[in-house]
């Protein structure tokens, strides 16, 4: 089982990767779309004051996803973070998730796991 220090190490890439790409895709954006990273809590606000929350979950060593379509947990499987009910990939889950309930285009990387 991997170490706490390097999954926290992992996913604290994780979301500095998801803010990067947010980041990006808002500077082609109108979208009025805001986010914070703090302690393994990545929120982002929407312009229609919902939010999307990226944490993770260091007793499981998953990322866990909260957005108005539901909730999600991502496990490392790999070398990547994949759903643990559909086998989808969180970076996939999240594209998806930031278009629907944001409006924004996020061109994410390959997010990769430990």
């Amino acid at each position: 089982m991997i170490t706490d220090t390097l999954f926290i190490a992992a996913t604290d890439r994780v979301l500095a990767q998801v803010g990067d790409a947010l980041d990006a895709a808002l500077a082609q954006s109108d979208a009025d779309v805001d986010w914070t990273v703090n302690e393994g809590i990545l929120e982002i606000e929407c312009e229609d004051g919902s939010k999307v929350i990226v944490n993770r979950h260091l007793p499981n060593r998953e990322l866990w996803v909260a957005a108005q379509s539901g909730g999600f947990h991502f496990r490392a499987h790999e070398g990547r973070w994949q759903g643990t009910r559909d086998a989808r990939e969180l970076g996939d889950a999240l594209t998806a998730i930031l278009m629907a309930q944001a409006g924004v285009s996020v061109a994410l990387p390959a997010l990769q796991a430990p």
